[in-house]
């Protein structure tokens, strides 16, 4: 078309549209959800789609978002709604402030992340801990930003890099790595990454922008309590990190043991996210509710409220994950992998280079590891000596770079952080291209000692 290939058209095309975007929601002030939606239609015409292919596209990105983030996002603040009502996140920001000091509280909620965040998908730990962000801020008078970099640095460290998160788990079986060295050398890696991206790069970005909390989602989640007798510190950490054990349980009994053991397939469905999260939701209407004296109305009251702040937010990721798979339907995910790995460079270099650029392409860490991986791995076979397991902390940390427009997190982190667009990526983008490219700096240097 226009006397250019068909890959060369797609590219072009993929640019012009995320233009297209930005410019939708920056300058003419169109809603996320419309301008996503806008666009996607956009790509799937241009990029000669069938019609049928497009709506079909798009309907099973928004739906094979929402039908698991949607419901993590629900759970998630509901339970964060519980945390915050009965004095559970105050308990723990005064804690936190006692133990680090505020001069040194965005460590605290780093390494809170990066620990609970092992097991947990990055939307978990994010609801999870968001209601920790808002009340340390507000009770300290640190920037929103400082404290809540740190937090997603850490999440997004361990998701990109650590099993068991998806990314790296497929991308071990891909490249026939061994899991315990893989963990053993992400956790390496994912730690020291994670402390340049979150409290230190936190830091110093939150002198430019301190950020502005969604005032909604600020009253919802970090209100003072008039409670006289706050949850203890220790019931409060049992009932948010419930979910953290039972996911944990669920990996050990799948490693463990053998498939058909009675034991393994119940922790497989007590252990999965959803589950886990529903459990722990039960859990905190006895920990947060009944035991501090709470009545069953007030707390439906509770519940029915938390739900309301997430409705845009909702359908924002949604719509991104309807554009992210109308640019993988599309094939510009193919096109751009495929070119990557025509060049002649290091194994983990490309195994990088090639998540990267589909990372960019689609928006999606985990598609990015995967089809990286894939795409990565005949090349490998032909390399003899390669170490498969920095393959795939490679390709994870490749997963991490440049979150923009077309991935959900982006969306996610701009809506709860009350962020422009362009402040967004200051702040997020920069953060997640950070972990990206300080990762492979660390893999790099680790593949000179193993």
């Amino acid at each position: 078309m226009f006397g250019m290939s068909h890959e060369t058209f797609l590219l072009l095309d993929a640019v012009v549209t995320v233009i297209g975007l930005i410019v939708l929601i920056t300058k003419f002030k169109f809603h996320p959800f419309i301008a996503l939606t806008i666009a996607a239609a956009f790509l799937g015409l241009t990029s000669g789609m069938p019609t049928g292919t497009i709506i079909k596209a798009f309907q099973d990105g928004f739906g094979g978002v929402l039908g698991f983030v949607g419901i993590i996002l629900a759970l998630g603040t509901m339970l964060g709604k519980m945390m915050a009502e009965s004095g559970g996140a105050d308990q723990i920001a005064q804690t936190l402030i006692r133990a680090f000091g505020k001069d040194k509280v965005q460590w605290a909620m780093m390494f809170a992340a990066f620990l609970v965040g092992i097991p947990l998908f990055f939307e978990i730990g994010f609801v999870l801990l968001i209601p920790l962000v808002f009340i340390v801020a507000r009770r300290t008078g640190v920037s929103i930003i400082k404290i809540g970099i740190p937090l997603l640095a850490g999440l997004s460290a361990v998701h990109g890099l650590v099993p068991p998160h998806p990314g790296p788990l497929l991308a071990i079986g891909i490249f026939g790595a061994d899991i315990g060295k893989t963990i053993l050398y992400g956790l390496i890696v994912a730690l020291p990454t994670a402390i340049i991206a979150g409290p230190i790069f936190g830091t110093f970005i939150a002198k430019h922008i301190p950020g502005h909390p969604n005032q909604e989602l600020v009253d919802q989640l970090a209100r003072e309590t008039n409670s006289a007798e706050l949850p203890s510190f220790s019931i409060t950490l049992i009932t948010v990190l419930s979910p953290v054990f039972l996911m944990l349980l669920k990996t050990f009994a799948d490693v463990a043991l053998p498939d058909g053991n009675l034991f393994r397939v119940w922790m497989d469905m007590i252990g999965h996210p959803i589950s886990a999260l529903l459990l722990a939701l039960l859990l905190s209407l006895y920990t947060f509710g009944y035991k501090q004296g709470i009545g069953s109305n007030q707390m439906l009251k509770w519940l029915d409220a938390s739900l309301a702040p997430t409705a845009a937010i909702i359908l924002i990721i949604g719509a991104g994950g309807g554009f992210k798979q109308m640019l993988v339907t599309s094939g510009v995910g193919d096109v751009i992998g495929h070119m990557a790995v025509s060049a002649q460079i290091s194994p983990i270099l490309l195994a990088w280079l090639v998540a990267a650029v589909i990372r960019i392409a689609t928006g999606s860490a985990t598609v990015a590891t995967i089809t990286g991986a894939g795409i990565v791995v005949p090349v490998v076979g032909m390399m003899p000596g390669v170490n498969r397991e920095l393959l795939v902390l490679a390709t994870g940390a490749g997963s991490l770079i440049l979150s923009h427009v077309n991935d959900a997190g982006f969306w996610l982190v701009k809506q709860y952080f009350n962020m422009t667009v362009a402040e967004t990526f200051k702040t997020w983008t920069a953060m997640e291209t950070i972990l990206s490219v300080v990762g492979l700096i660390f893999i790099l240097l680790l593949s000179l000692v193993i």
